[in-house]
């Protein structure tokens, strides 16, 4: 591009707005001006446009190396088209702004531009493979070892590798390795499965077996299948031992994926690494002239980094209305998974030692990990209104080290569709952040998990504030020990309030509404709705004088509230909730010691068939000195099979001092400021 073909690119792009504005509330309410300046960006480029976004960041960056553009409000307008990257897009210290300045990358009016971390496949030709008619493409940096994946987009919808079993899961006969001392969390790299489930199937390396076990998903690359003695061997170590749970007699759960002989189904694709050859079977309808196939190459989209020392955050610098796409991110050689939640996946948008940055209105999915990732050093910054679906892991991870961030009004799944184990949104040692008013649905664990501490050691993840989310269909029976709510270690000051949260299943055990794992301390639980779970509305593992009150536990299966572990402390108040249900047991566990305090709570079984307290009779429960003014009695909800736990006038719950739970804030707003 030469001088003068700039010169003019600047000038035509650059647009001169007199902007004034106030700072109500504010010590000086003083009236500023400055200039805006706005770029644009259009697939091809032109003399009016940038052809990228990283061009018109190297553009903003030779301007202000000129001392010009250093103080004024910048947006980029990014037109309509798809933008593939070659590289993720970073942005540094210097592309960022101030508060009275910031620089900003948004669509143009009413587009919806797509940042893609894929490459379009063509090239299909047909082909006869196993007595079936296919496509084939060839792809040379698959051949070269440069490029692998393991997702397929097809006019913008996810289509599965092959898979064995076809439905449901196979299971493990045995573990060679297993001894009698081994413990739970011991990992295995062999493993026995039933005649015929696993063969020496061409191009093996490229099988991967995904085991379902605990609260995890191991993923395990076969390096060899003996089928005569019926053992297969990994490249990696499974996460824990593999069986269900606790039991180790209860083998694991696992299926197969990647198999070229099993490519039989339309919609299927395999991908033969050595060949470097994609094979697709189309379904009904579909010819290489009308649709549009996508496979992932990059790990991460955007990467808002500030210096590491901290020296020089990116301040300021914000996302808005655009959509994210196509991200590709494999397990390194030889792991086979994270302890919990996946946390060990990666974002496609990720921040570090950002300040007062935002992603607002953003779509992001097709994507193969988690949506968005905050890391160490990260103050102030926003997530509101954005959609985050089709993801191959979670929704949102606040790590370590952070503060202050904003999660709100976001639609959040479904998701954990590559790391099941992966929840909606992850707060690890990290404290004063605000989880509010989203939907965060269709994931195969949890759905917010807070705090990263195991027991009573010093935590990072205080006052943190879960409020007013809607989650649902969470866990799908796959894995077990989650939460619609979960949380972990000391947490002063962290609040849970307004949330409903219904449909929670887990597989073997532990689909809890409300779970407080391993010393989940001072944490107030109140004004939420769970209900439909399997095991139970809430749950403490252990912990100390967490306060549940003024809450609606509803339909769990198995029981209704669960304490399990008995301390010389109290474990909780629960106090003014209303337990309701038609099956199961109240009270699940251990109920030893009576180190807990409960009182003024409203219980019923539908049909007033008899409550057992844990084994005693309300009456020798009183004796106890547990629940001397709760009653048992019928709430008198409106509606509870349907949903509807509004309490009619003349309910007994009110006046034991229940106070109405008003719903409407709960959830998605229109649209969140």
């Amino acid at each position: 591009m030469n001088m003068r073909r700039e010169h003019s690119r600047l000038f035509a792009v650059l647009v001169v707005v007199l902007t004034a504005s106030m700072a109500a509330g504010q010590e000086s309410q003083q009236t500023a001006s400055a200039e805006a300046v706005i770029l644009h960006v259009k697939p091809g480029g032109g003399d009016d446009a940038y052809p990228s976004l990283s061009a018109a960041r190297e553009a903003i960056r030779a301007r202000r190396g000129q001392d010009a553009w250093k103080d004024v409000p910048i947006t980029v307008l990014v037109h309509e088209g798809t933008y593939y990257l070659d590289e993720p897009l970073v942005f540094g210290p210097e592309d960022g702004g101030t508060k009275a300045a910031p620089v900003t990358y948004a669509a143009f009016e009413n587009a919806r531009p797509v940042i893609s971390g894929g490459r379009s496949i063509t090239g299909f030709k047909p082909v006869e493979v196993n007595g079936k008619k296919l496509w084939a493409a060839e792809i040379p940096e698959v051949k070269a070892g440069t490029w692998y994946f393991r997702q397929l987009f097809v006019n913008g919808q996810r289509r599965p590798r092959t898979r064995l079993p076809k439905e449901g899961f196979y299971t493990f006969t045995g573990l060679p390795e297993m001894k009698a001392t081994t413990p739970w969390n011991e990992g295995q790299t062999q493993a026995l499965f039933k005649p015929g489930e696993l063969k020496k199937w061409n191009h093996l390396s490229d099988v991967d077996v995904i085991t379902l076990h605990f609260w995890v998903d191991s993923h395990l690359p076969i390096v060899d299948v003996d089928e005569t003695s019926n053992l297969v061997k990994f490249g990696a170590k499974s996460v824990f031992r593999l069986t269900e749970a606790h039991d180790p007699k209860q083998f694991a759960r696992y299926y197969v994926e990647n198999v070229f002989e099993a490519l039989d189904t339309p919609g299927q694709w395999y991908l033969d690494r050595k060949a470097g050859r994609l094979y697709y079977m189309p379904k009904p309808g579909e010819t290489p002239e009308n649709v549009t196939v996508i496979a992932p190459r990059l790990p991460q989209l955007v990467r808002i980094v500030g210096k590491p020392d901290g020296s020089a955050p990116v301040f300021d610098l914000h996302l808005k209305g655009l959509t994210f796409s196509h991200t590709e991110w494999s397990l390194p050689a030889g792991d086979g998974g994270a302890v919990q939640a996946a946390h060990n996946v990666p974002g496609a948008i990720y921040l570090s030692r950002a300040g007062r940055c935002s992603i607002t209105d953003c779509r992001i999915n097709q994507i193969g990990n988690y949506a968005i990732e905050l890391t160490a050093g990260c103050e102030d910054c926003r997530i509101v209104n954005n959609a985050l679906t089709d993801l191959g892991a979670g929704g949102v991870k606040v790590g370590h080290d952070t503060t202050r961030t904003i999660i709100d009004n976001n639609d959040i799944g479904p998701g954990g569709h590559i790391f099941h184990s992966a929840v909606g949104v992850w707060i690890g040692h990290s404290g004063d952040n605000q989880v509010t008013h989203n939907e965060i649905h269709d994931l195969y664990y949890t759905g917010v998990s807070v705090g990263w501490s195991w027991g009573y050691a010093p935590s990072k993840a205080v006052r943190n504030r879960i409020e007013y989310n809607h989650i649902y269909n969470i866990g799908q029976g796959l894995l077990s020990d989650m939460g619609g709510i979960y949380t972990l270690g000391v947490s002063p000051g962290t609040t849970l309030r307004y949330n409903r949260i219904h449909d929670i299943d887990a597989r073997h055990y532990g689909g809890w509404g409300i779970y407080n794992d391993e010393g989940s301390t001072d944490i107030l639980i109140e004004n939420n709705i769970v209900y439909r779970t399997k095991h139970g509305g809430y749950h403490q593992h252990y912990g100390k004088e967490n306060k549940i009150r003024n809450n609606i536990f509803a339909f769990a299966k198995v029981a209704q509230i669960i304490r399990t572990r008995p301390e010389e402390h109290i474990s909780f108040f629960f106090d003014h909730n209303i337990v309701y249900y038609d099956s199961g047991t109240l009270l699940g566990s251990n109920w030893s010691n009576d180190n807990y305090k409960l009182d003024y709570n409203v219980y019923w079984r539908t049909g007033g068939a008899p409550i057992d307290f844990a084994g005693a009779s309300f009456e020798d429960w009183k004796k106890r000195g547990h629940d001397t003014h709760s009653i048992i009695a019928d709430p008198l909800f409106v509606d509870p099979a349907s949903g509807d736990f509004t309490l009619k006038p003349d309910s007994p719950a009110l006046k034991l001092g229940f106070k109405p739970i008003d719903t409407k804030g709960i959830g998605r707003r229109p649209k969140a400021e």
